[in-house]
């Protein structure tokens, strides 16, 4: 009990004062909950490096990836790094466990030409269809998360301005450009959206179903994984690649990569950088098949 009351501090905190999202909030308190129960009748305040060492290997035995296993300490470090702050604790005792080492996986991305026929997949002389559009075109457009995205009300989208605001993660707010191709299928979707209603779709929501409530993250996923088969571009294609490929293609026509940091939401300009790896493989590739003495 009394770990629980620790645990519930920690995560009003984070509801609080960092305004964490819904998603972080289930996954820290899954992990330290996970923490507690293998401590048993001992206290989180009083565990030991070696028994977070031995709470992440537990986890490896069971065989839990090494992302997973990451995540999991994560979650302590900041756990401690909380209670060390209220001065529940000296220091962190998680800090000197080292975490388990992850592959370096570089994100899929598509080439223009699939891109468009991904964009060009959906039926648009039908509301549903334009819809479809609309979606992908603003995700490929303006690089934002499909979470983003289903979060969006029509009063985010000033397409005049081709701009939209966006609630990222920790409810952060940024205004991200449109491409102009994107204002011109989002204005023709809700143009025939309004001509079609009959006041039945009046719901704030930018994206809406077919009862006319707004379209869950889940639902956008689906839409997107239909015509990307439908499509055929890739078999490693996920809804997600969209928003890598936005960032791979500004790159590669030599946007700056801190502007590109500042579009994604990214709190961290290494989190960005990853991108820079595609497109240096990129240049190395064009580099193998042009030069002479490559």
């Amino acid at each position: 009990m009394a770990n629980r009351k620790t645990i519930e501090k920690f995560l009003s905190c984070l509801r609080d004062q960092r305004n964490c999202s819904e998603h972080t909030l289930r996954a820290y308190s899954r992990d330290l909950q996970d923490f507690s129960d293998f401590l048993g009748e001992e206290r989180l305040e009083e565990a030991a490096p070696l028994r977070i060492r031995a709470f992440i290997m537990s986890f490896r035995q069971k065989g839990a990836s090494r992302k997973t296993c990451a995540r999991k300490l994560a979650a302590l470090r900041s756990f401690y790094r909380f209670l060390a702050r209220e001065g529940v604790v000296e220091g962190n005792p998680a800090a000197s466990v080292r975490s388990p080492r992850l592959p370096k996986k570089l994100p899929s991305f598509l080439t223009v030409q699939q891109v468009n026929a991904l964009l060009d997949a959906p039926d648009r002389s039908n509301l549903w269809g334009l819809r479809d559009a609309a979606i992908m075109e603003l995700l490929y457009s303006s690089g934002i998360r499909v979470s983003e995205l289903a979060s969006l009300d029509r009063r985010d989208l000033d397409i005049l301005s081709e701009m939209v605001r966006v609630r990222g993660k920790g409810k952060k707010e940024r205004i991200v450009p449109l491409g102009g191709v994107a204002a011109e299928v989002l204005s023709r979707y809700l143009t025939k959206r309004d001509a079609e209603s009959g006041g039945r779709f009046g719901a704030d929501a930018l994206f809406i179903n077919r009862r006319g409530g707004r379209l869950s993250a889940r639902s956008v996923r689906r839409i997107l994984e239909k015509y990307i088969a439908q499509a055929g571009v890739s078999v490693d294609t996920t809804p997600h690649t969209l928003r890598h490929s936005f960032a791979t293609h500004l790159l590669d026509r030599g946007a700056d990569l801190r502007a590109v940091q500042e579009l994604l939401g990214h709190a961290s300009l290494s989190s960005t950088q990853i991108y820079t790896h595609l497109t240096t493989e990129r240049l190395r590739e064009v580099y193998r098949k042009s030069h002479p003495r490559a």
